[in-house]
């Protein structure tokens, strides 16, 4: 069992963004939050089938890596009208052919899929 020890935790994100709110949540308390890449962590393979089973791979990595205690979290969009998609892949939805992100296309991405399905007007 991992303890704040020193006072830090690893927050298991490469996200700025990310870490700046979770910083923010846990200086209060006098706990200093610092990214899985401050440490230089590679980001794991996401292969859970859920977001609580992702941010476990996530935070279960950092935390194995570092010896520190580990949080993390994982979302996505889930539409209904898709039948829940494209909940944990909504990142790979935006991937565009260059490997970067690109979720506008993915919010297109969507929008065809929805009008598939008759959920939307063309």
């Amino acid at each position: 069992m991992h303890t704040l020890d020193g006072h830090r935790i690893v927050v298991a994100s490469h996200n700025a963004g990310k870490l700046r709110e979770f910083a923010d949540l846990m200086a209060p308390f006098g706990i200093e939050a610092k990214s899985a890449k401050d440490y230089g962590l590679p980001e794991p393979d996401e292969t859970g089938t859920t977001f609580e089973e992702n941010a476990y791979i996530k935070a279960f990595a950092a935390a194995k890596a570092t010896g520190l205690p580990a949080l993390s979290d994982d979302s996505g969009l889930c539409v209904d009208a898709l039948g829940g998609a494209p909940g944990v892949y909504t990142a790979n939805w935006a991937e565009a052919p260059d490997g970067s992100r690109d979720f506008g296309m993915a919010m297109q991405r969507a929008e065809v899929a929805l009008q598939e399905v008759g959920a939307v007007d063309p």
